[in-house]
């Protein structure tokens, strides 16, 4: 049987490796596919938008988790974060070119997940007999 192979940080930075444990990718994976980046990110396609638009567009969510989720996505170049300077403030979101991209990817696997919601939930009430009450 031969030796993992040992991947430099280098060779990664050319192209992620999400099955190496340092692999910076895990990182943006996580904050791509966690429930509120998923959720931010979809929204964000339709169009701009400002916090308070955002907060009622992803139901649920909280101002912390929110702002911590956009100062992910605004880190890894998905978001853009335009602050205008006037009284109140006025800060809009919107997707970087990068942020587009990913965020195609991610509004086809929520499409997919809602256009196969009844037979998921069908999947889910057989397994777990209790759901369906």
């Amino acid at each position: 049987m031969s030796e993992p192979e040992v991947v430099g940080l280098s060779d990664q930075m050319r192209r992620g490796e999400l099955f190496c444990v340092q692999c910076p990718s895990r990182e943006i994976l996580k904050h791509v596919t966690s429930q509120w980046g998923v959720l931010v990110l979809v929204a964000l396609m339709e169009k701009t938008h400002r916090f308070s638009e955002l907060r009622r567009k992803v139901g649920g969510v909280s101002e912390k988790m929110l702002a911590q989720t956009l100062q992910y996505l605004e880190r890894d170049g998905f978001v853009d974060r335009v602050s205008f300077p006037v009284v109140p403030p006025h800060v809009e979101y919107s997707l970087t070119p990068l942020g587009h991209a990913i965020g195609e990817k991610v509004e086809s696997l929520a499409d997919w997940i809602e256009s196969n919601l009844p037979s998921i939930m069908t999947s889910q009430r057989r397994s777990d007999p209790e759901l369906g009450e």
